[in-house]
C-alpha cells in the first residue's frame, strides 16, 4: 500500500475501491464506528506570528479520505472527524477541514462521515462535538467553536474556562433545531488515584446532563490511544494505555466505567440516560512513532441504526450502543421481557413488579482474525445490575451500592443458535433496576489495573449500555 502524509495516492483509492458507489441499506443493524479521530487539521502553531499561523499536520498527520479508507479497510460504517486546535481554529475548521470532509464523503462514500470536532472543554478536558448532518452544519460548527472553545481566542481568554461557560454552550446547542451530541472524551486521564479527578468530577457531568440531557449524553468508555505501549520508537514497557499515567485504564476503560458500583453506576442508579462509547482518538499510527490505532483497528462502537447520518446520530443520542475492543465481539443483543413486552439496549421496560423477568443475552463472534491476526474467544459474560433510586442530592456522588455481578456465564453455559452464542437469566423485581453487560477473553472477575507495556490484544472486552426497568 502507498499513502503520503499530505494527501492520498490514486494507488490506494484504486486498492481499496475508494470511488466505488454503493446503496446504504434501509433496514437497522449494528454499525461500527468511532467518534474521535483527527486528521491534518489538528494542526500545529508558529507563535512566531501575531496572530499565530496554523502549521498543518503538526498534530496529526493524515488526510480525512485516509482516515475513511483505513477505517472501511477495519469495518467501520460511520466516523466523526475531531479535529482540535488553538487560536482561531474554527476557521481552520471552516475553510480547510470542512471542504476536505466533503471530499471524503465523495472518495469514500461507503463510510458515514460526521463533521464535528474535538472541543477543549471550558472548564474541563476534551469532547466529541458531533453536529447533525443539515445544509448548515459548517456554520453551526464555526459558531459553536469560535464561541465556546476555550483555546480559540486569541489572545487567550481565561474567562472562557469555566464549567459555566461550557453550561452555556450546552444551552445553545440544547436549543438548535437540529441538536448536536458531545461525548466526553478520556474522562480521567487526569485523575491521581480512584476517585481523585482531576479535569473532570462527576458534578461537572451531572450539571452538562441536567442542562442539556438529549445533547451531553455520556463519555468514552475505553479511551483512544490504547496503542501506545506499542509504539516503535518507545523503549519497550514505558507506555501506558490510554495515556493513562495516573490512575491506570483497567481492561483498556477508565475507572469511571470499569469499576462495578462507580461512577457511572452512580449515574445509571439516577435513572440517567448516560451511555459510554469506545474510540481511537488517531493522530500518528503506531507503526509510525505514534500512540494510536487505525480508526477502527482496536476499538470499536456499534450503533443499532440505519445507514445514514440521521439515524446514527439518533441511535447515539439514544444508547442502542455497545462497544467492544479487539473485535471481540460483532453483535450484541441484550433483551428483557416479561410476557410479551421487551426493550433492548437504551431503552426501557415497564413490568408487573413481583412477576418473572427474563434477560436474554445474544453475541456473535467475528469469523476473521483481527488486526492482531488473532481470533480472540470470549471467555466470560457477566450480567450486572443495579437499583434506580433517583436523583441524588449530592453531585459528587461516585457509586452506586446496589450494582452487582448477579450471574457469571462461561461457555458451559451458553447455546449456539443462528450464528450466535445466547444465554438467558431469569429474575423477579420489586424496584425500579436496569441491566447491563459485559466480556471478556481473560480469566479476571473484574478488570485490573493495566500495567505499563501491557499488551493491549491479551486484554479484551466488551460493553454494553443499559436496560432501564420500571417497576409498576
Amino acid at each position: 500500500m502507498k499513502y503520503y502524509v499530505a494527501g492520498i495516492s490514486l494507488v490506494v483509492l484504486i486498492l481499496l475501491g475508494g470511488c466505488t458507489n454503493t446503496t446504504a441499506p434501509s433496514e437497522q443493524s449494528w454499525l461500527a464506528g468511532d467518534h474521535h479521530i483527527h486528521s491534518r487539521f489538528s494542526v500545529g502553531w508558529d507563535y512566531e506570528q501575531d496572530p499565530p499561523a496554523p502549521k498543518l499536520g503538526d498534530d496529526a498527520i493524515y488526510p480525512l479520505p485516509m482516515n475513511a479508507i483505513m477505517g472501511r479497510y477495519h469495518g467501520l460504517s460511520w466516523l466523526v472527524g475531531t479535529d482540535h486546535g488553538g487560536p482561531n481554529h474554527s476557521k481552520v475548521n471552516l475553510e480547510w477541514a470542512y471542504p476536505a470532509v466533503q471530499r471524503s464523503r465523495l472518495v469514500v462514500p461507503e463510510v458515514v462521515q460526521f463533521y464535528g470536532m474535538e472541543l477543549n472543554t471550558p472548564g474541563g478536558d476534551h469532547s466529541s462535538l458531533i453536529v447533525p448532518h443539515t445544509h448548515d452544519e459548517a456554520q453551526v460548527l464555526y459558531q459553536l467553536e469560535s464561541g465556546y472553545d476555550k483555546r480559540d481566542a486569541h489572545p487567550y481568554d481565561q474567562t472562557r474556562d469555566t464549567e459555566a461557560k461550557m453550561l452555556e454552550a450546552l444551552a445553545i446547542m440544547r436549543d438548535l433545531p437540529s441538536r448536536p451530541v458531545v461525548i466526553a472524551h478520556h474522562p480521567s486521564r487526569s485523575a491521581k488515584g480512584y476517585g481523585e479527578y482531576g479535569s473532570y468530577t462527576p458534578a461537572e457531568f451531572r450539571n452538562w446532563n441536567n442542562t442539556a440531557p438529549e445533547v451531553a449524553v455520556g463519555m468514552a468508555g475505553s479511551p483512544g490511544h490504547q496503542a501506545s505501549t506499542l509504539k516503535v520508537f518507545m523503549p519497550e514497557g514505558k507506555g501506558a494505555r490510554g495515556g493513562y499515567s495516573g490512575y491506570p485504564t483497567l481492561g483498556g476503560f477508565d475507572q469511571m466505567t470499569a469499576k462495578v458500583g462507580g461512577f457511572w453506576d452512580s449515574m445509571l442508579g439516577e435513572g440517567r440516560r448516560w451511555w459510554i462509547t469506545a474510540n481511537s482518538d488517531s493522530h500518528v499510527h503506531y507503526s509510525e512513532g505514534g500512540s494510536d490505532f487505525w480508526p477502527g483497528e482496536y476499538s470499536k462502537t456499534y450503533v443499532y441504526a440505519e445507514k445514514n447520518h440521521d439515524s446514527i446520530l439518533a441511535g447515539i443520542r439514544a444508547g442502542h450502543v455497545f462497544v467492544t475492543t479487539g473485535d471481540l465481539i460483532s453483535e450484541l443483543f441484550v433483551e428483557v421481557a416479561q410476557g410479551r413486552s421487551s426493550a433492548s439496549i437504551g431503552d426501557e421496560l415497564r413490568i408487573d413488579a413481583g412477576k418473572e423477568v427474563t434477560v436474554n443475552i445474544r453475541f456473535k463472534r467475528p469469523d476473521a482474525p483481527n488486526p492482531s491476526g488473532t481470533l480472540p474467544e470470549v471467555n466470560r459474560v457477566d450480567l450486572i445490575l443495579g437499583e434506580v433510586r433517583g436523583k441524588v442530592a449530592d453531585l459528587t456522588t461516585n457509586s452506586n451500592d446496589t450494582t452487582r455481578v448477579i450471574k457469571r456465564f462461561t461457555s458451559a453455559d451458553w447455546q449456539e443458535k443462528d450464528g450466535f452464542l445466547t444465554v438467558f437469566h431469569s429474575l423477579i423485581l420489586d424496584n425500579p433496576a436496569y441491566v447491563r453487560v459485559r466480556g471478556t477473553n481473560t480469566d479476571e472477575l473484574e478488570p485490573a489495573l493495566d500495567p505499563h507495556g501491557e499488551n493491549p490484544w491479551d486484554d479484551l472486552w466488551f460493553y454494553s449500555n443499559p436496560v432501564f426497568i420500571a417497576v409498576q
